[in-house]
């Protein structure tokens, strides 16, 4: 079901009820897959039954999930009981979302993602009964592989290759579905699961609304509730915040600005990695395990799940899980984060004038400037000619750059003198052969080193070329797409992230807790947008 078509005013027609058929599909559970199978989910997680921790809490149950915990419950103790067949019994794994291509493809790269986008949506009346899918409204697009949920920052750049392929509808229904998350839960999840409830992701609905709006949707004006609802959870606590404290995402620094962080409401393992995140946990005796899950979940909701921007330095000789068990994200305020919540309050006054609402667009301009100068004061720089993450208990700088430096541009919260430091910064210590670099860090770690992902570049060149810094921006554009080509003619996919090798030898990407995946979403859109 697509939203009804814009009325000459650009003002959908639609009635009251357009969220009605999320309410007519099954419903999700009301628990996460943890706290519903307790410790059926831990005994399954912990015995590895499925090769990857996220195929359990994404499975349908096959029957009422009270049901079978007590079946559980009351066949464990049995001599001989088999918990993987008692799995297969009572549950339903979900099938990845896009199966390998082998053979060559009759499309050329255009026309191989314009055929993808069917391949990739998903309909409200396909949900699975009592799973962990939340039910939404309208049709969506998913990114590919294990990921068959919609994805909150991930959706913004499948929707720019939506525009150029002239599916605006499905565009428009996904904007909307946002809304509908935000009416229903007070934010944007991370995904689609009741397992993603207590996080969310880079705050992008102000994006979308503009892009529904540019596409004949209907205007940004009128999610302005919500957007103002997404601000709200972001801010939660701020008002009363005394210099020097912090509560949820919000941080008062010690002179009285006041930035955001990353975070998440719970300090347990994650569903969807619970192994690996116990694993990590046990790799960092000396510090609580509730406060490694927090830092692990607080990444996951930076949407860099994981990077060495959010470690610290680890010992001589550690391995991957040494070197994760470091991680510090809470402590960390992210320069993408800020920059992307000066936009939402900007956006927001802006929209609020225009509706006439003096006061609300008087406040969240201050608001934005407030976060402007408090940005300048603390992320930017000057010896680096960069945006760098701060070390809030310390009030310090992280020294190692990352390609986030680059969202003030795609904001507009630089100046114009701040954008072209930026641009000689990014030229001399992110810029590869295959476009731009997540971070000067080779690591095990996805968002590193030798790693390059499709939104990075996306906000790079974009943020590049709103300052007219277009011979950069045209550079970027250029490497990336050569990459991609280069590794759609070898193997006839589109995957998740690429490795920035000169063209010839471009390879999709490593790292991280989980193989390669092909779709896929995000490269889909950023590729058909710049072709």
């Amino acid at each position: 079901m697509h939203p009804a078509p814009p009325s000459p005013s650009g003002v959908h027609t639609e009635p009251a009820t357009r969220h009605a058929a999320a309410e007519r599909h099954p419903p999700p559970d009301t628990h996460t897959p943890a706290d519903r199978y307790a410790e059926l989910f831990e005994a399954v997680q912990r015995a590895g039954v499925f090769a990857d921790s996220k195929t359990f809490p994404d499975c349908a149950p096959l029957g009422a999930p009270e049901q079978i915990l007590s079946a559980y419950r009351q066949a464990c103790t049995a001599p001989g009981f088999d918990l993987a067949a008692f799995a297969a019994a009572h549950f339903a794994p979900q099938r990845p979302a896009l199966a390998s291509h082998a053979d060559a493809p009759a499309q050329d790269l255009r026309g191989h993602i314009d055929a993808l986008w069917d391949a990739l949506t998903r309909h409200p009346g396909q949900h699975p009964h009592r799973g962990s899918l939340l039910a939404l409204p309208h049709p969506y697009v998913v990114p590919g592989g294990r990921f068959v949920e919609m994805y909150y920052w991930d959706s913004y750049f499948t929707m720019l290759g939506l525009a150029a392929s002239g599916r605006t509808q499905l565009l428009h229904a996904m904007t909307d579905n946002f809304a509908y998350l935000i009416e229903r839960f007070g934010h944007v999840p991370n995904g689609t699961r009741t397992y993603y409830l207590s996080r969310s992701q880079p705050p992008l609905f102000a994006c979308m609304a503009e892009l529904c709006e540019g596409c004949g949707g209907q205007g940004a004006l009128r999610y302005l509730p919500q957007l103002q609802r997404e601000h709200a959870f972001w801010m939660d606590g701020a008002d009363t915040l005394a210099p020097g404290h912090v509560h949820r995402r919000a941080v008062r620094l010690a002179d009285g600005a006041l930035l955001n962080r990353y975070w998440d409401d719970r300090d347990q393992p994650r569903e969807e990695a619970w192994r690996e995140d116990v694993a990590t946990a046990a790799a960092a005796p000396q510090r609580p395990a509730a406060e490694v899950f927090r830092d692990l979940r607080a990444a996951a909701e930076s949407g860099w799940d994981f990077s060495s921007r959010w470690l610290d330095a680890p010992p001589a000789g550690s391995d991957r899980l040494q070197a994760l068990a470091t991680i510090r994200t809470t402590r960390i305020l992210p320069v993408d984060l800020n920059a992307l919540l000066h936009k939402l309050e900007s956006r927001i006054a802006h929209l609020a004038a225009q509706a006439g609402d003096d006061t609300t667009a008087r406040r969240h301009q201050a608001l934005a400037d407030a976060r402007r100068t408090a940005m300048d004061r603390w992320l930017w720089n000057e010896e680096a000619g960069a945006w760098l993450d701060l070390d809030w208990p310390e009030q310090r700088p992280r020294p190692a750059l990352n390609a986030a430096t680059a969202t003030p541009l795609f904001t507009r919260t630089a100046s114009a003198a701040q954008a072209r430091r930026l641009a000689d910064t990014l030229a001399r210590r992110l810029l590869m052969p295959g476009g731009l670099a997540t971070t000067e860090q080779c690591s095990a770690e996805q968002w590193d080193r030798p790693n390059g992902w499709a939104p990075l570049q996306w906000i790079a060149a974009e943020g590049l070329a709103a300052y007219g810094l277009s011979a950069l921006a045209g550079e970027i554009r250029t490497r990336w797409l050569r990459t991609v080509q280069a590794v759609y003619g070898r193997e006839h996919r589109l995957v998740e992230k690429y490795e920035l090798h000169a063209h010839p030898e471009a390879v999709g990407g490593s790292g991280g807790e989980y193989p390669l995946q092909d779709g896929f979403g995000w490269t889909n859109g950023v590729t058909r947008q710049w072709l």
